[in-house]
């Protein structure tokens, strides 16, 4: 565990062990959570240690504002979400590697949009349950905004760590914190839509996991529409929830897709 300054912002990182002498043309696998109540914790057993172990060098960190990162009281619009990331990656001394952007959720648009925005430096994307439409824009801040209302003043907090569930506790102050605290919600409000002409401006490889029954299956099929480089995967039976209850598939999947990026890049 580390703290790291980037941007202003101290971020709480981890970096899973790396080959003795990496190569600089292979990609570090970074990874970017989701909203609120999500932090780095979601992808260590699932994906980011099997990645480490099939030899790739890995970064983790939670977002701003949220885990055991600093909570500045702005900066949570996707532009300073990049932002954030670039100044990382220099911090750590990988200002200069590819990076390969595993996202989960709203962490899926992140990563979307540092590609976008940085495409020499990202040199592929894996997209887990993608959030890429304006309805999905509106259903979170209804979202939020009535969790932030439920969460002002609340006891719950008190409560759960009265009971002793104090990991629960930590969340549910972290999340009052960020909804209440912060302009998160309004930096959500402005976030700016993805269209067809951005997805066809993608140059690197995509692959999208999308559950079957999830509400975000036809903004990831109109990525595949229009990327040139994209394949969709649709895992049969799920929702949103593809990162918690299908590790060996999606594990595999994101393994054989990490090779293929690496393949292209180190000769």
């Amino acid at each position: 565990m580390a703290e790291v300054l980037a941007n202003s912002v101290r971020f709480h990182v981890q970096r899973l062990p790396a080959p003795v002498d990496p190569d600089p043309a292979r990609p570090v696998v970074v990874f970017l959570h989701g909203l609120a109540v999500d932090n780095l914790s979601s992808f260590y057993c699932p994906l980011a240690l099997p990645v480490a172990r099939a030899g790739h060098e890995v970064v983790l960190y939670d977002l701003r504002g949220h885990g055991r990162s600093e909570r500045p009281a702005t900066g949570y619009d996707a532009r300073t979400a990049v932002a954030d990331l670039v100044a990382l990656l220099g911090a750590l001394g990988l200002g200069h590697r590819p990076v390969h952007l595993v996202g989960n959720s709203y962490g899926a648009t992140l990563a979307l949009h540092a590609a976008l925005a940085r495409p020499g430096l990202v040199a592929g994307l894996t997209l887990l349950e993608p959030p890429l439409s304006g309805a999905w824009v509106e259903n979170m801040l209804d979202t939020l905004s009535a969790a932030a209302l439920g969460l002002e003043g609340s006891v719950v907090p008190s409560e759960l760590h009265g009971l002793r569930l104090r990991k629960a506790a930590q969340l549910t102050t972290i999340a009052d914190a960020l909804l209440n605290r912060t302009s998160l919600i309004d930096d959500i409000a402005t976030s700016r839509v993805f269209t067809p002409a951005d997805y066809a401006r993608l140059h690197c490889p995509v692959l999208v996991v999308c559950g079957e029954h999830s509400e975000l299956l036809p903004g990831a099929r109109e990525l595949l529409a229009h990327a040139r480089r994209c394949v969709l995967e649709v895992l049969p039976g799920l929702g949103h929830d593809v990162l918690k209850e299908t590790s060996g598939v999606l594990r595999a999947s994101v393994l054989a897709h990490l090779d293929a990026v690496t393949g292209a890049l180190v000769p």
